[in-house]
């Protein structure tokens, strides 16, 4: 995702409901950092979202070949039998591998 925190500002005009402006400065509200802050974080939810709709078929692909083949040099890893090389017994257990 691109860097958005350090952008500079720009000034823009928004139409807001009046009663949500008047209460938000009665409570002392910096309204632009507000909705500046709350638009940011909806622009990265629906980025990320985006992202993963765009990436769905790929990521299922690899996880479907780890599922299948197990992960990558999996059988290098002692410390990480438990996070699952895609050799799992009946019991839910990852196998030892002898090699």
């Amino acid at each position: 995702m691109p860097r958005i925190a350090d952008a500079p500002k720009k000034a823009t005009h928004l139409t807001l409901n009046s009663k949500v402006l008047e209460m938000a400065r009665e409570l002392g509200m910096n309204v632009s950092q507000t909705v500046d802050g709350l638009l940011a974080e909806e622009v990265k939810h629906r980025y990320w979202e985006k992202w993963a709709e765009e990436n769905r078929a790929a990521m299922k692909a690899y996880n479907e070949r780890i599922a299948k083949e197990g992960l990558p040099l999996a059988r290098y890893c002692s410390f990480a039998r438990s996070l699952g090389d895609g050799h799992v017994t009946e019991e839910g257990n990852d196998k030892k591998k002898s090699d």
